[in-house]
């Protein structure tokens, strides 16, 4: 048979703190101070401090302002060819990217000056409603 070790038990017999230190160490839940977040705006406050600096507090501003969807003139083939009402379709701007290959006819609240001229060098027109 395979030689058996002493347990750890029988080994700590006659050492009064049998591996935990100071008598307070091993008392119970109560010696963590709080699970989780428990004590961060007390006795844990410079911890929160040192290790997660942005906790407390706000930074930064928030704008309430609603953005509207805004498409790239790259996509407007993907809605047909001929004339397309990006209004009805949910978008609010028609913005420049991408190449226009066929001519449009597009309706739209707002959009670039420079997707203007792009609709118009393909020979399409762009109005607003």
């Amino acid at each position: 048979m395979p030689p058996r070790f002493r347990k750890k038990i029988t080994r700590q017999r006659g050492g009064k703190w049998h591996g935990w230190g100071a008598k307070k160490k091993h008392r119970g839940k109560g010696s963590r101070g709080g699970k989780g977040y428990g004590g961060s705006s007390k006795h844990k406050r410079s911890y929160i401090y040192t290790y997660e600096p942005g906790h407390f507090g706000h930074k930064g501003f928030h704008s309430f302002k609603k953005k509207g969807k805004a498409v790239n003139v790259g996509d407007l083939e993907k809605f047909g060819k001929g004339e397309i009402n990006l209004t009805e379709l949910g978008y609010e701007k028609l913005l420049s990217k991408g190449i226009v290959s066929s001519p449009l006819i597009i309706k739209v609240s707002k959009f670039s000056q420079r997707a203007k001229e792009k609709i118009e060098a393909a020979g399409g027109k762009i109005s607003s409603e």
